[in-house]
C-alpha cells in the first residue's frame, strides 16, 4: 500500500500554528531539505563511501566526507576552504557546470578514486590535488593551469587532464608529465567533448582509458566549419560580445576524429571512423581485455547508430551491430563488457520499450536479458559471480524509480526481483563488484535518505538518515506542507497521460481556486515523480493555488509510441495534452476555471507561449523563462533529432516555432531571460519581442544581467521566483477572493 499520510512528518511534535514556506526561506544558503550528499561513491575496497556535502550555512559549498563502513563513523576529509580559500574558476569551467546544471556549486565539484583505494584526486579551480587517505591534511597539488576532465588510469599509474585544449598525463612513478597532443588550440580541440556532445549526449569527458593504462583513445575536433554566433552578453557593468561557435539546426557540426595514444611515448594511431564526416562521434568504450575499442557512430539525421569494433593492434574494424529507426535512435547506455566471457550487454528501445540485450563478441545476439511491456532506466551493476544485473525501472509506477535484479541468463526477463524496499524514487550507486550499493530514497512527503545496502537490499548503515524532527531545518514548515495526489487522464490517441495535483492549505472542496499549471513537456523529461519536490510548488500551494503538473506525449520513461508522437512537429501533440489537463482541472468543482495560469522555463517556456497561443480562452496568465522561440536558432542535435533539418523539414520548423501561432495569444504574459544565455540564446527572446511589438501585444518582461540559462545564485533565484509569484497573484486575482485565495462556489 502506498502511504497517505507524511511518514516523517507525522511523527513530529509540531507546533499548533502552521508556518508557511516563504521564498526567502526556500532560497537560502541553508538547504530546507536537510544534508543532501551527492556524487557518493563506495571506494575500491568497500570499506569506505565517499560523497560531497555541503556546508550548514551554504549548501552550494561543497566538502568532501566519508562514511567508515565498519564502525559507521563519519568525518570531514576535505575542507574545500583549506584547498583553496578564494576560488576562481575560468570561463570554461563556467561553461562546463552550466552545461552538467551545477552552475550554482563551489568548492569541490567532482573527486576520483585511485585503483588501490588509497588516493583520491581532486580537482579544484583548475588545479589537481592528489591526496593521500592516511594524510588528507597534506595534499599535494600535482597540475595547475585551467586543467579539465581529470583522470586516474584504471591501473593508477597515470593521471590525465586536458589544459589548453591539449591531453596531458602525468606519470605518478616517475612525477613526469608528458604533452600527448601537441596541435590543440584556436578550433582544434583534443581529447574534450564538443558543444553538443556535452548538451545533449551526456559526455562529460572527449577521452577513454584502456583497462590496463597502455592506451587512451580519444576524441579530436575540428570547430572551425560550425558558424560563429556573435551575441552580447550583457552584465550590469559591462557588455561583452561573445564570438562563440554555436551550431544552428540545419548547419555544420563539428569535424570530428578518433585516435589512439600511448601515454608511454605519445605515439599516435588515427582511426578511420568512415568516408562519412557529418556524423556523431557518441562515445568510445574498450572491451574488458583492452584488445577491443568499440565506439558508437550516428549519422547526422539520428535514424542509424553502428557500434564499431577496433583491434586495438591492427585498427582492423567490423561492424558489430546497427539500431535504426524510421524516427530517431536514442542514445542508451554504454556497452557493458564482461570480464569472466567474450560477451557485452547492449540496450536498446527497438522493441518499443527501453530493454538489455546479451551479445558475443561477434555482435550475435543470444538472448534478451529484460523484455515485456515495461523498460528499464539504467545498468547499474553487473555481478558477474552470482549471474546479476541491477537496473533501475519504473516497471511497478510510472511515476516511480526502483532497484531491481535480473539474471543474466535471461531467465527472469520479465519477472525481475525488486531490490529497493519502498515506494517512490531511488537513485542507486554499486560498489564495482556490486558487493553494496548507496540508496538514496525520497518521496513526495520525505526528504532524500541516503543508506548502505547490501545487492537484496537490507540495510547496513545510515549515510544520511535526514530525519525531519525538531532539530531538522524543516520542521517548522512540516504541518504546512501538503500532499500530492496522482492521476491519470487519457489523450485524443488513446494514450494514458500521468499528472500530479496539490491543493492549497486547508482546502475547501466548497470553494473555486486558481491552478498554477507547471509545464516543461519536453523530450526526455519526466515532471510526475513520486520524489522530495520543489519547494515552489509547495510554495505556491501554500498561498491558495491548486499546483498541477502533467507529462505529455514525448515525456520521457515511456514506451516509444508515446514519445514518437512529437516527431516532425514540437508543440502540436505537447500542447494538445496539456489541453486536455486543462479541461479536466475546469471540469473539478474546486476549480476556478477563470484563474488557470502556466509556468514554464527553457523547452517549458516555448510551451508557456504555444499553450498561450493556443488556448487564451483557457488560460488567464502565463510566464515563458527562457523558451525556445524558433527551432533553427537551437543546436543541431535536438532539434534534428525531433524534426529533422530545416531543409528537409520546413513546414515542421515553422509549425513548431511560436511565430505562426502567435494571433492567439491574448492573456497577460511574462516573459523572463538572463542576458547572458549560451544555451538558449538570448537572441531568441529579442526576436519574440520584436515581433510581439510589431502586433501590437502589451506583455511583462524581466531579464537578468550576467545570467545564464538557469539564473543561478540566490538572489537572482529569490527575485526570479517573486517576479513569477507576484505575476500570478496580480493576473489571477479576483474581487470575491477570500483572505485564503479561493472562491466562495454559487
Amino acid at each position: 500500500m502506498r502511504p497517505l499520510l507524511f511518514p516523517l512528518l507525522a511523527a513530529l511534535a509540531l507546533p499548533a500554528s502552521a508556518e508557511r514556506l516563504t521564498l526567502e526561506r526556500i532560497f537560502d544558503n541553508a538547504s530546507l531539505a536537510g544534508s543532501s550528499p551527492r556524487n557518493l561513491q563506495v571506494s575500491p575496497d568497500g570499506q569506505r563511501v565517499t560523497f560531497l556535502r555541503g556546508r550548514d550555512d551554504d549548501q552550494f559549498q561543497l566538502d568532501l566526507w566519508e562514511l567508515t563502513v565498519k564502525d559507521q563513523s563519519m568525518r570531514l576529509l576535505l575542507d574545500s576552504k583549506v584547498l583553496q580559500a578564494n576560488e576562481q574558476i575560468s570561463d570554461q569551467e563556467k561553461a562546463r557546470r552550466e552545461r552538467e546544471r551545477i552552475a550554482n556549486l563551489r568548492g569541490i565539484v567532482d573527486y576520483d578514486w585511485s585503483p588501490d583505494g588509497k588516493q583520491l584526486l581532486v580537482p579544484l579551480a583548475g588545479d589537481l590535488y592528489l591526496v593521500e587517505l592516511a594524510h588528507t591534511d597534506k595534499a599535494r597539488k600535482i597540475a595547475s593551469g585551467a586543467v579539465m576532465s581529470a583522470q586516474i588510469s584504471p591501473k593508477g599509474r597515470y593521471v590525465s587532464y586536458i589544459r589548453d585544449q591539449n591531453l596531458f598525463v602525468l606519470d605518478l612513478t616517475t612525477n613526469t608529465e608528458r604533452q600527448l597532443t601537441k596541435d590543440g588550440g584556436g578550433t582544434i580541440h583534443n581529447a574534450e567533448a564538443e558543444f553538443v556532445a556535452q548538451e545533449e549526449m551526456a559526455q562529460t569527458s572527449g577521452y577513454w582509458w584502456a583497462p590496463d593504462d597502455t592506451a587512451i583513445a580519444f576524441k579530436r575536433f575540428d570547430e572551425s566549419p560550425v558558424p560563429i554566433a556573435r551575441r552580447f552578453e550583457i552584465y550590469a557593468d559591462r557588455t561583452d560580445v561573445i564570438e562563440q561557435r554555436y551550431p544552428y539546426a540545419g548547419a555544420a557540426n563539428v569535424l570530428v576524429s578518433l585516435a589512439l595514444v600511448n601515454p608511454q611515448n605519445s605515439e599516435i594511431k588515427q582511426i578511420d571512423i568512415g568516408k562519412d564526416k557529418d556524423i556523431y562521434l557518441v562515445r568510445a568504450d574498450w572491451s574488458a581485455d583492452a584488445k577491443t575499442l568499440v565506439y558508437q557512430r550516428q549519422t547526422r539525421n539520428q535514424k542509424q547508430l553502428d557500434l564499431i569494433a577496433v583491434n586495438a593492434s591492427s585498427l582492423a574494424q567490423t561492424t558489430m551491430l546497427t539500431e535504426t529507426s524510421a524516427s530517431w535512435v536514442s542514445i542508451m547506455d554504454k556497452p557493458y563488457f564482461l570480464k569472466e566471457s567474450q560477451q557485452f550487454i547492449w540496450t536498446s528501445e527497438r522493441s518499443g520499450r527501453k530493454h538489455i540485450y546479451l551479445y558475443d563478441m561477434q555482435g550475435k545476439l543470444i538472448h534478451p536479458i529484460s523484455q515485456g511491456e515495461w523498460g528499464i532506466d539504467n545498468i547499474l551493476a553487473v555481478d558477474e559471480k552470482a549471474q546479476k544485473i541491477f537496473v533501475s525501472s519504473n516497471r511497478d509506477a510510472v511515476t516511480d524509480k526502483q532497484i531491481y535484479a535480473l539474471n543474466l541468463d535471461g531467465s527472469k526477463a520479465d519477472a525481475p526481483i525488486r531490490v529497493s524496499k519502498t515506494d517512490g524514487w531511488h537513485e542507486a550507486k554499486f560498489s564495482g563488484k556490486a558487493e553494496v550499493f548507496i540508496d538514496t530514497w525520497s518521496d513526495p512527503n520525505t526528504p532524500p535518505q541516503v543508506s548502505l545496502r547490501q545487492p537484496d537490499g537490507t540495510l547496513i548503515a545510515w549515510i544520511e538518515h535526514n530525519e525531519v524532527n525538531a532539530k531538522h531545518p524543516y520542521a517548522r514548515y512540516a504541518s504546512s506542507h501538503l500532499p500530492t495526489e496522482y492521476g491519470t487522464l487519457t489523450s485524443d490517441d488513446g494514450q494514458t497521460l500521468y499528472y500530479s495535483i496539490k491543493k492549497p492549505l486547508d482546502f475547501d472542496a466548497s470553494k473555486r481556486y486558481p491552478v498554477f499549471l507547471q509545464v516543461y513537456g519536453g523530450p526526455g523529461v519526466q515532471t510526475v515523480q513520486r520524489h522530495w519536490g520543489s519547494l515552489f510548488e509547495q510554495y505556491m500551494a501554500q498561498q491558495g493555488y491548486i499546483v498541477f503538473k502533467l507529462d505529455n506525449r514525448g515525456s520521457a520513461r515511456r514506451e516509444r509510441r508515446f514519445t514518437d508522437a512529437i516527431y516532425q512537429t514540437l508543440g502540436k501533440n505537447e500542447v494538445a495534452d496539456q489541453v486536455t489537463g486543462i479541461n479536466w482541472l475546469a471540469q473539478q468543482s474546486f476549480v476556478d476555471a477563470k484563474r488557470i495560469g502556466v509556468f514554464g522555463w527553457s523547452y517549458g517556456g516555448f510551451m508557456s507561449l504555444r499553450l498561450l497561443s493556443a488556448a487564451s480562452d483557457k488560460i488567464a496568465a502565463g510566464v515563458s523563462v527562457a523558451p525556445v522561440t524558433d527551432w533553427a536558432l537551437y543546436d543541431t542535435h535536438y532539434v534534428e533529432q525531433f524534426i529533422n533539418s530545416p531543409k528537409d523539414n520546413p513546414a515542421g520548423y515553422r509549425q513548431s516555432g511560436v511565430f505562426a501561432h502567435l494571433d492567439g495569444l491574448k492573456s497577460p504574459l511574462l516573459l523572463i531571460h538572463g542576458m547572458a544565455d549560451d544555451n538558449v540564446l538570448f537572441t531568441n527572446t529579442t526576436k519574440l519581442i520584436d515581433d510581439l511589438s510589431n502586433r501590437g501585444i502589451l506583455f511583462d518582461l524581466m531579464t537578468y544581467p550576467g545570467a545564464k540559462h538557469g539564473i543561478s545564485g540566490a538572489a537572482k533565484q529569490k527575485h526570479v521566483f517573486r517576479t513569477i509569484a507576484t505575476f500570478f497573484d496580480k493576473h489571477l486575482a479576483n474581487p470575491q477572493l477570500n483572505k485564503d485565495g479561493a472562491t466562495q462556489l454559487k
